[in-house]
């Protein structure tokens, strides 16, 4: 049983929801998104809380229910608040830098790495080491910060490289004499 799944999924305030049949949108301050639930899932609105429940009691079906509603949690969050990935950059030459809509990385290669920042998501460099991605889809947040680390993922022996602020390497030893 999930119990994930039990829970409804309380509208923020300030945030509109509709269901149409296996659609579900919401509107809020700072956009619109979308999500199209599965059919094994039957969604409704009871009370200002949208309740999910699984069709019929298979295997896919209940596996679909606590997914489709993370899912919907995680719009209703989107469009309030949004979502916000930061990296921080290690290692000597190691930077970052916007160019126009792009970013520029400098991580050690023989060239300047250009990335082209997708619709929906905005990037921004405060420091030349630190990138902090923002949107309000979580999918799309955290795709664009695993493209960027995955340019440079940090290395164990020096910490170099592209990591999440929040994110611990673990720390080999070198060789020894």
């Amino acid at each position: 049983m999930s119990r994930i799944g039990k829970k409804p999924v309380v509208v923020p305030e300030g945030v509109t929801a509709t269901v149409e049949g296996q659609l579900v949108t919401a509107k809020g301050p700072k956009g619109e998104l979308n999500y199209v639930v599965n059919n094994d899932v039957l969604v409704k609105m009871e009370d200002g809380a949208i309740k999910v429940d699984p069709r019929s009691q298979t295997k896919d079906s209940r596996a679909k229910w606590g997914l489709s509603r993370t899912m919907i949690t995680n719009i209703m969050t989107g469009v309030k608040d949004g979502y916000e990935k930061r990296l921080e950059i290690n290692g000597v030459g190691y930077r970052a830098a916007m160019q126009g809509s792009n970013i520029q990385l400098s991580l050690g290669f023989s060239h300047e790495v250009v990335y082209k920042v997708p619709e929906g998501v905005s990037v921004s460099v405060p420091k030349p080491t630190q990138i902090v991605v923002t949107g309000i889809d979580k999918q799309k947040v955290g795709q664009v910060a695993a493209e960027i680390r995955k340019y440079r993922p940090p290395e164990p022996y020096k910490g170099k490289g592209v990591k999440y602020v929040d994110e611990t390497i673990f720390r080999k030893e070198g060789k020894k004499k």
